[in-house]
């Protein structure tokens, strides 16, 4: 029998914005993403998503991929300004026939659609109208356009994700500045997140009062988390390494589970973090049905204690570094993938029954878990062992965790296939297929054959 279990769900993931392309065809309009990665100097090479894979126009072929990959469940975004071009008013009937196409083309090849109702690209209009998520209007307009998709869409869909990885919205956008709309700040984070929790509620609230039983669905949300590593047994790093888990996953995952902030949060950010109304923290406990979790990396962590001058990074750090007091390193012997980040597939066991033990151990989902490898296509073949060993790596400790307790219920690979890796552009590849980006040709990778061939082994 399977490490995994029988009805262990195996799938891969991608978004809207970096594979889809026809950025302004059919009646879509402007998300912040399409502004910001036009706008020269933002992204790497001055690359942007405007065609990406253009899988808008070729989602057939790409099923097919996808189903010939024996995956059972393959998560997507939706594309909020294909569906309300502005963010609110009229609905782009061609966005919704769109994303019908899909989920039926799904369905009929016997995939499971997972459906990310935000995956990072705002609309613009609501980013000049409201400040984006520093408006509290931007509440209210997330809940009508989840309203619009599950009315559409949920008769099909059953699995349904709110959003994916707020902290990277709040950290990266508008504390420091790499992605849209390039804020910088050490407060405006933390009024964005208090947001996009209280949308991601108002968002449930909606599915639970009006869709869940009739359409008998689940809905969560996906918050990313890298493993934090006590450098050593001293007290002061044990307890700094929980301290920036609790400002990483427990920023957005405890107020889902628990109500509120975790005290170590309160008691550092002061009153740069909002409070929750008693009304607000009733709605946010108990918000997801699942745990989805990204997982990448892992660090090691050292209480900074402030006796030398130690710079921090933001992807490496977490959250503000100022507010945590963590100085965060990597073992030099881990390997690394081609964003520099480190292997180390223990982290992502210890990070499940981290969750397990602090969340009432819930039912977790990966909903993304990958690494970035070059891979040229040499005679019609694209060879990829760095991620074969990742993935095997990874997926060895994944079971193990099972085996530890925590209820691991599904795995999805990021991601399906090359994309535009947002501020990084074309220059890291994600794939377990290689796409051609000036043909568009895909050529399934090495790292493709053997998932699909694990996948038949645990079945």
């Amino acid at each position: 029998m399977s490490k995994f279990g029988e009805n262990f769900i195996w799938g891969v993931a991608t978004s809207a914005y970096q594979i889809e392309g026809a950025f302004d065809e059919d009646g879509k309009g402007l998300s912040i993403w399409d502004t910001f990665s036009n706008k020269p100097g933002n992204v790497m090479n001055d690359e942007n998503g405007n065609v990406a894979c253009d899988h808008y126009h070729m989602s057939s072929s790409d099923v097919k991929m996808i189903a010939d990959l024996g995956v059972k469940a393959y998560r997507f975004s939706i594309a909020w300004t294909r569906i309300l071009p502005q963010g609110y008013g009229e609905v782009n009937q061609k966005g919704i026939d769109f994303y019908n196409e899909l989920i039926d083309d799904l369905l009929a090849n016997g995939i499971t659609p997972w459906v990310t109702l935000y995956h990072w690209d705002l609309p613009q209009t609501l980013q000049d109208e409201h400040d984006g998520w520093l408006g509290r209007e931007i509440v209210d307009h997330f809940k009508n356009f989840a309203d619009i998709c599950f009315a559409a869409f949920g008769d099909r869909v059953k699995h349904w994700i709110t959003l994916n990885e707020p902290w990277v919205v709040a950290i990266l956008g508008y504390g420091q500045a790499v992605f849209p709309p390039a804020i910088t700040s050490n407060s405006a984070p933390y009024l964005a997140g208090h947001h996009l929790l209280l949308a991601h509620a108002e968002a449930v609230q909606i599915y639970r009062h009006k869709y869940q039983q009739t359409q008998g669905g689940v809905i969560g949300i996906t918050n990313n988390c890298d493993w934090r590593e006590p450098i050593d047994d001293h007290p002061d790093n044990i307890a700094a390494a929980e301290r920036a888990l609790e400002f990483f996953l427990g920023w957005f995952a405890d107020p889902v589970y628990k109500g509120n902030y975790p005290q170590s949060m309160i008691d550092r950010v002061g009153d740069r973090l909002p409070i929750f109304t008693v009304e607000e923290q009733e709605m946010l406990k108990g918000s997801s049905d699942f745990f989805g979790l990204n997982h990448y990396t892992t660090m090691m962590v050292k209480n900074d204690d402030h006796s030398a001058d130690v710079a921090q990074s933001v992807y490496g750090n977490g959250g503000i570094s100022e507010d945590q007091d963590v100085i965060l390193s990597v073992d030099p012997a881990w390997g690394q993938t081609s964003m520099g980040w480190s292997i180390v597939p223990w982290g992502c066991r210890k990070l499940l029954v981290w969750i397990a033990n602090r969340y009432g151990n819930p039912d977790i989902y990966i909903t993304e878990n990958g690494c970035s490898f070059d891979a040229e296509v040499v005679d019609g073949a694209s060879a990829d062992p760095g991620r074969v060993e990742f993935l095997h790596g990874y997926l060895k400790e994944c079971a193990n965790a099972i085996a530890q307790g925590a209820k691991l219920k599904g795995y999805f690979a990021w991601s399906f296939m090359d994309n535009f890796e947002w501020a990084l552009g074309y220059s890291k590849r994600f794939g377990l297929v290689h796409v051609d980006f000036e043909t568009l040709v895909r050529t399934p990778k090495t790292s493709y054959f053997w998932y699909r061939e694990y996948i038949q082994a645990n079945q």
